[in-house]
């Protein structure tokens, strides 16, 4: 099952953050948690019904977070799927809503209409022939045939491309598909959600400054642990990469590593899922926290903000 398991940026405001992905653009908050590293902040994961790997985009919203600036050894943008025929409701959607966006246009003989979200986090819709018979999740609001299916992929910007595409091949089972000007794209054969990766080779170009409204990780699939294993040999013996000891994460057990072209790559197991610690139908309406942080729910909830306060 190649292709992204999720993608997590970092914002500003939790309440703005919040509101735009499940009222604007109708994603699930299918897990409302906290940054385990970090929890003073909370950890946001927005997808489809029950979260499946290749629907999910994850937020770490630092109200304080300074704006991060584009460049290379970074995730530049972050594609959803959606069907073709939606693109014009979406477009006349963020006309409505004063969403920022840019007109739709060509990629790969694709429909792609950009946008950014408050942040300045640069995404796109990807208009998809017959993707309404993929499953979708919708709020009420967006009607079910215009729903986001998930994400379609993302573009990394690089110096150079030869090292960080035999990752992507060898270690995460992706293909090279296509090339157009200097993006060459790969993509999985299994699962359409979260299936391409688009390297923009853009040598010369500024390094990028991480910061709100930019991707802070992307994270591939593994099935389970023992894939999650080999996975992490492969890079160690074949592609000199040195992924750190497994974190436990609660609903995905990860290894991080930085791929040669500079982004934070993260490998996570498909298991145990976003259900662990609560029903499928409840999904995000309490604030989880892992065993080891329970104890100091009360501190932490204390210095969180008041998300149905926040305007």
């Amino acid at each position: 099952m190649p292709g992204i398991h999720h993608v997590t940026a970092i914002s500003g405001d939790p309440a703005k953050n919040l509101r735009f992905y499940t009222r604007d653009l109708g994603l699930r908050l299918v897990k409302k948690t906290v940054n385990f590293d970090d929890p003073s902040t909370y950890h946001f994961y927005f997808g489809d019904r029950t979260g499946h790997p290749g629907t999910v985009l994850t937020f770490f919203p630092w109200a304080d977070a300074t704006a991060g600036q584009r460049g290379v050894g970074q995730a530049s943008q972050t594609a959803f799927r959606v069907p073709l025929r939606s693109i014009g409701y979406w477009t006349n959607r963020f006309i409505e809503k004063g969403i920022s966006h840019q007109a739709p246009e060509k990629r790969f003989g694709e429909t792609v209409l950009p946008f950014s979200d408050q942040d300045g986090t640069a995404l796109t819709l990807v208009g998809i022939a017959d993707a309404e018979n993929e499953p979708g999740w919708t709020n009420g609001d967006i009607p079910a045939e215009h729903a986001i299916r998930g994400l379609q992929g993302v573009t990394l910007l690089l110096d150079g491309a030869p090292k960080t595409a035999a990752i992507l091949t060898d270690v995460f089972g992706l293909r090279e598909v296509a090339r157009e000007g200097s993006v060459i794209r790969f993509a999985s054969a299994g699962d359409a959600r979260g299936g391409v990766v688009d390297l923009h080779e853009a040598a010369g170009f500024p390094r990028h400054h991480r910061g709100r409204g930019s991707v802070h990780h992307v994270a591939f699939r593994a099935a389970d642990d023992v894939q999650l294993a080999a996975m992490s040999e492969k890079l160690i013996r074949d592609h000199g990469r040195h992924p750190t000891e497994v974190k436990d994460r609660n609903y995905f057990r990860s290894i991080y590593f930085r791929e040669p072209g500079g982004v934070l790559f993260e490998i996570a197991t498909d298991i145990p899922g976003f259900a662990i610690d609560e029903p499928v139908d409840a999904l995000g309406r309490d604030l989880m926290l892992p065993k080891f942080l329970e104890s100091r729910r009360a501190e932490i909830e204390g210095q969180l903000p008041v998300l149905e306060t926040a305007k």
